[in-house]
């Protein structure tokens, strides 16, 4: 027999009774019965039940043995009575009289307990990850995550790309996001940095002529966290094509993702129609580049209602350059109780309040109800309603204002409503591509022009877009949306260098700045680049979405806390005065 196991402890059966088996693993839990000793036996595959009774040779030794010990136990397989069988367990229908037991490894007092759903604080799961990693909860998403990474691996190969790895000791590239730097013991004063993304490496791969090209790539920023972002480093599947329009990616990427999606989704419907949506659109209906699109409120502009109403503050608002009033709709929200409630939403995400009306039947009679309704009139209401397709019991809520400095507000406002009226379908996997981004942005306070988005992207309209204004000027670049978040960023790349000197140009970099940045790049781009474009694919994200959690954090084996500090590791650690001192560099004290 194998020194430590013949069967696994989720491989038992009633065809198994009578047989000697060997199991190891972990203790779940202990149970005293009597004096009879049960014993739940867990290992990554399953629980097995297994027991002991005075007569046993070895049940003093079984009655120390404590929560988490890792052992080996012999035994035989007993059939459970039909009123003890578990359902919920595989090995529900047997269990395992204890004949030996050996202690492989023992476990101190537990910082928290495996078994359970108890909630621990973020730190005290993070110093002790490994303890954590043996909840079922972690073990199920880790699982997970590593099948949705083996299908989208096959997925990929089924359409004839092939993986190739890229480099992780890097120059800086911008993408964004600051770079993590690591000093050069070779070349004093000099850095490499880890990649934020294997952008130009891809470019490159498609230069050297690969056709189709993809990774699983670990990718580096120095980012502030979020729920939906580790603050150090993530994953995601990257890929670039050769001789492709940005529909080729759509058509190539979609069955990847979408057959993912069907295949751990836990039976949830999952959306084959993937609308494309403009950013502006974007914005304007959902106020965000990443809408949810199980909800479905669209906000509406309806500016012209309120000009020159009796509602001062809007009226007044409009007059000033760049500004409106928006829209919105929540079907079946009309009631004074749930508006206000929503106006003191607002209120805590920093605003003075929200209007609304709300529509309301009196003696067979549409009627608009609120302070808004009263200041600008039923003639206004009635083709505000109209204009929404509202109804009775249904209200609108309005903002107004340079779109900037409210569509935040408005886009989680949305989502709100949405949720609060249970008008979101919870149980579906809604997809949108966001297009049409414009290549460029202006600093608030200085007037700057810098790019907005990925800087090696495409411009539509070729050089004599980039001769106009730049706010105007839009990019071959897309998001894929899922659900509220961004799953898939990626372009048509700039292949032709008169592009890409004049597209940096505008941005403030100059021709030599250029080359001495994106050498590589340029020179390669000298002899014969084709046309190309990509997409890179958020895979903890992708996972998060699938095993329905809202922190990033439940998916990923090892992940930085909110400070990026790695509390089982003790990382970021001092270095030692020699490391230093290899490297040629110097600590300044902190102010």
């Amino acid at each position: 027999m194998h020194a430590y196991r013949s069967h696994t402890c989720a491989d038992l059966r009633r065809d198994h009774v009578g047989q000697e088996v060997r199991l190891a693993g972990w203790v779940h839990r202990i149970r005293d019965h009597g004096g009879v000793l049960f014993v739940d036996l867990r290992d990554h595959y399953g629980i097995t039940q297994v027991l002991c009774d005075p007569d046993s040779p070895v049940f003093a030794e079984v009655e120390r043995i404590r929560s988490e010990w890792c052992v080996r136990i012999d035994g035989v397989v007993k059939a459970r009575d039909e009123s003890l069988v578990n359902p919920r367990l595989p090995t529900g229908e047997i269990e395992v009289y204890i004949r030996d037991v050996e202690v492989l490894g023992a476990a101190e007092e537990l910082p928290l307990i495996v078994f359970g759903d108890q909630e621990y604080p973020e730190e005290t799961r993070l110093r002790y990850r490994y303890l954590d990693l043996r909840r079922e909860a972690m073990q199920r998403n880790m699982t997970l995550r590593s099948d949705v990474v083996q299908s989208l691996r096959k997925r990929m190969w089924d359409q004839d790309f092939r993986e190739y790895q890229t480099p992780i000791i890097t120059a800086s590239s911008p993408e964004g996001a600051r770079d993590f730097l690591v000093p050069s013991r070779l070349h004093p004063g000099k850095f490499y940095a880890l990649p934020q993304a294997p952008q130009q490496f891809k470019q490159l791969i498609m230069v050297s002529g690969f056709d189709r090209y993809f990774q699983i790539a670990p990718c580096f920023r120095d980012e502030d966290p979020r729920a939906d972002r580790s603050p150090t480093d993530f994953y995601q599947l990257d890929m670039e094509m050769s001789f492709v329009e940005q529909q080729d990616i759509f058509d190539t990427i979609q069955p990847v993702i979408q057959g993912v999606f069907e295949e751990f989704g836990g039976g949830r419907k999952v959306d084959a129609d993937w609308p494309q949506i403009s950013y502006a659109d974007a914005a304007l209906w959902y106020g965000t580049d990443k809408p949810d699109l199980r909800n479905p409120i669209r906000m509406q502009v309806v500016s012209d209602h309120f000009r020159g109403s009796g509602f001062a503050i809007f009226a007044k608002l409009l007059e000033q350059d760049g500004t409106e009033i928006r829209a919105i709709p929540a079907p079946g929200g009309g009631s004074r109780k749930f508006c206000d409630r929503m106006n003191a939403f607002a209120q805590k995400e920093g605003l003075p309040g929200m209007g609304y009306i709300f529509w309301r039947d009196k003696d067979g009679e549409i009627e608009a109800a609120g302070p808004l309704a009263k200041n600008i009139g039923p003639e206004r209401t009635e083709a505000i309603r109209q204009q929404l397709d509202l109804g009775v019991g249904d209200a609108a809520f309005f903002l107004g204002g340079k779109p900037a400095s409210f569509e935040r507000v408005a886009a989680r406002a949305r989502v709100t409503i949405g949720d609060e009226l249970g008008l979101t379908d919870t149980d579906r996997f809604a997809f949108a591509w966001i297009v049409d981004f414009p290549m460029y942005e202006a600093d608030e306070e200085s007037g700057d022009i810098d790019f907005s988005h990925n800087p090696f992207s495409m411009p539509q309209g070729g050089i004599a877009a980039l001769d106009g204004d730049p706010l105007q000027v839009k990019g071959y670049q897309y998001d894929l949306a899922c659900n509220g978040y961004e799953l898939v960023s990626g372009a048509i790349r700039n292949h032709r260098l008169d592009l890409m000197f004049k597209a940096f140009e505008l941005a403030g970099y100059g021709e030599e700045e250029v080359r001495r940045r994106f050498g590589g790049m340029v020179g390669a781009f000298r002899f014969g680049a084709p046309p190309h474009g990509g997409c890179a694919a958020g895979i903890d994200r992708i996972v998060m979405l699938l095993a329905d959690e809202e922190n990033i954090r439940e998916v990923i084996m090892f992940p930085m806390n909110q400070r990026a500090e790695d509390l089982m590791m003790a990382a970021p650690s001092e270095p030692a005065p020699e490391q230093l001192m290899e490297l040629r560099l110097r600590v300044m004290p902190e102010e």
